[in-house]
């Protein structure tokens, strides 16, 4: 029974790790849900909702419930490189889940809530794509 267990949770990590894409700076992502229309890139100025969280599920930011998106630059700094990353290539309406290594996620002055040497998990909804280079 107990090499049953063992065997079905490797199964179920393997299946899970294999649904995440890795882009070349560690940065880990699987698409929630789809979305439609041209792909965001470097220079667009898009309109987002965010969750970040620990891994255990602690939310440490969101904006999902506001009644506004945050506007970013997409590779403008106003975002940590793992958000910056994470929306290039998403189209309006896509959901992705990011999960995000701490070289990813610094930030100068860090809110008393947030590890400096945490992983994060972030989810992000691409709302509009609001100016385009």
């Amino acid at each position: 029974m107990k090499n049953t267990l063992i065997i079905l949770a490797i199964a179920l990590c393997a299946s899970c790790a294999a649904n995440k894409a890795v882009t070349a700076s560690g940065l880990q992502y699987r698409i929630l849900e789809k979305g439609s229309g041209t792909p965001a890139k470097a220079g667009d100025e898009v309109l987002i909702f965010e969750t970040t969280s620990y891994r255990n599920g602690t939310v440490l930011y969101s904006n999902y419930n506001a009644a506004s998106p945050v506007k970013v630059l997409i590779g403008g700094n106003q975002a940590t490189a793992a958000v910056d990353e994470g929306l290039r290539g998403m189209r309006v309406g896509e959901v992705r889940e990011l999960t995000a290594p701490p070289h990813l996620v610094k930030r100068k002055g860090y809110p008393p809530n947030v590890s400096p040497d945490s992983t994060l998990v972030i989810k992000i909804r691409l709302d509009k794509i609001v100016a385009t280079q």
